[in-house]
């Protein structure tokens, strides 16, 4: 409820007369909204300066005295004199770059030596995605960790499965939920694993040769490759072998389809919880407030919002790994443009949706309501059908004809269905117990007991179990930003 509070006072605080995006105050955590920020990407630009700067410096192309002036002011944002600049000259990076220069006054001349726009977006890009992943890894695993506790908690509590949307043969809650853990557990693996291991640009400069580099230092004992690898060994990133202007767009497909692949499973988890919820089922329940609206219409509803929510953010990822599929096929080349105006929406806005449907999620199972009244009726209703095999394995095995029961089962299963149709409670175990064919091989306390379907869950509960146990060993995801990033306080 803290997080719904203080949302609301965002919401409150946001109210403009212009467009807002919902993601700069609705959806998202406040510390994915800040590394994603302008404010920060500016920041962590002037440091990428200022590092280049001090590499270069022991290559005796910048004082001491002007980096030192560079570090005085690199921290110095101006938003509004930038954006003033960017009207004019139409190049955001330049004009950051001269209002850097213009507080510098000393070291000012000396910044973006050798460097092009994207030795400087694309690196800063890099660190802030790996900041990401490991911001959203965490919250993952805090979802993860209230799954294994509800898997526990419902080991062993039967209920009805489904296939094609109808009744099928017995589970548990717990398995069911395990289903549900161990796509997440998979999505979990892989956004740490991509944390470490996200490659960046490099300081390149305009089509990636360095020649640029190479010419400011001839004559030094420093090379290209020497400032490259102490720039990003500021920012804690590793360089792709080679590079064009821009570091690989296939990069930023990995990236976006590894979150709608969390997404995906975020919304089969939420979909589950939808259709349980639903009036035929009735059997789960997302949380829901003593004064939640459900409906402005209908004063008795309790819509499922939040799993909606989870399954509507869940599409708009989904939509934007296919952007980013087509700036990894259709960037031309050394590199286009045309890739730019989208990255700015689709790498913040994924992050964003992914890290609110991380926090909706795990708010859903902590809070989600059973309703073991209902399962149960569902259970008993459907349930002895799946006992029908163990009838037939029985009858068998006492000397029956496998053909001939099975006919008689098949019979009494559909006077049991027309049965369950009209509403009247599930006959089947009546029926089998009063047929001569069977009672014949089995007893009819025997067949009752056959049919009870909380003995058809095999070794569902175990699995649950064990599994939970398994989700307990996983490690906590490791920080993977930065240093620039964490000195901004970003995540913590």
């Amino acid at each position: 409820m803290h997080d719904e509070v203080k949302r609301g006072t965002q919401v409150a605080h946001q109210v403009t007369p212009s467009y807002a995006s919902p993601f700069s105050w609705r959806y998202g955590s406040q510390p994915m909204r800040d590394l994603w920020s302008e404010e920060t990407k500016r920041r962590m630009w002037r440091r990428l300066w200022l590092s280049l700067a001090r590499a270069q410096s022991e290559a005796g192309l910048i004082s001491e005295v002007e980096l030192a002036d560079l570090q005085t002011h690199v921290d110095a944002v101006d938003l509004s004199a930038a954006h003033k600049i960017e009207e004019e000259i139409g190049h955001d990076l330049m004009a950051e770059l001269r209002v850097y220069a213009s507080q510098a006054t000393r070291g000012g001349g000396k910044l973006h030596l050798g460097a092009t726009s994207m030795d400087v977006e694309d690196n800063v890009d890099t660190a802030r995605i790996r900041a990401a992943l490991s911001m959203l890894a965490c919250a993952i695993f805090e979802l993860l960790d209230a799954l294994a506790d509800k898997i526990e908690q419902y080991a062993d509590e039967p209920c009805i499965g489904y296939t094609h949307l109808q009744a099928a043969e017995p589970t548990t809650l717990g398995y069911r939920m395990s289903l549900w853990a161990q796509d997440i557990a998979f999505d979990y693996q892989a956004l740490t694993c991509l944390a470490a291991w996200l490659p960046a640009k490099g300081m390149r400069g305009a089509v990636g040769t360095s020649a640029s580099y190479a010419a400011l230092l001839e004559g030094s004992d420093r090379s290209p490759d020497d400032v490259e690898a102490q720039v990003l060994r500021d920012f804690g990133l590793r360089a792709v072998p080679v590079s064009g202007q821009t570091y690989p767009r296939r990069l930023d497909y990995i990236v976006i389809a590894a979150l709608a692949a969390f997404a995906a499973s975020s919304a089969k988890c939420a979909l589950d919880v939808r259709l349980l919820a639903s009036s035929p089922f009735g059997e789960l329940g997302e949380p829901f407030g003593k004064k939640q609206v459900g409906s402005s219409a209908m004063p008795f509803k309790r819509n499922p919002v939040l799993c909606e929510r989870v399954c509507s953010l869940a599409r708009m990822i989904a939509a934007d790994a296919q952007v980013a599929w087509q700036n990894a096929a259709e960037n031309a080349l050394e590199r286009t443009l045309d890739d730019s105006a989208n990255r700015r929406c689709i790498l913040p806005e994924s992050f964003l949706a992914a890290d609110e449907i991380a926090a909706l999620l795990r708010r859903i199972v902590t809070g989600l309501r059973v309703d073991q009244r209902r399962m149960a009726h569902n259970l008993n209703k459907f349930g002895p059908f799946a006992g029908s095999e163990a009838v037939l394995m029985h009858a068998v095995k006492a000397g029956g004809d496998r053909q001939q029961i099975h006919e008689v089962l098949r019979e009494a299963s559909m006077r049991a269905w027309d049965a369950v149709a009209r509403g009247e409670p599930n006959p089947l175990p009546e029926i089998l117990a009063a047929d001569p064919g069977i009672g014949r091989y089995i007893h009819k306390e025997k067949v009752a007991a056959l049919l009870d379907p909380k003995r058809h869950i095999g070794m569902a509960a175990q699995r649950a179990r064990g599994f939970a146990n398994g989700l307990r060993g996983l490690r906590p995801a490791e920080a993977h930003a930065s240093d620039p990033v964490m000195d901004l306080g970003i995540g913590t």
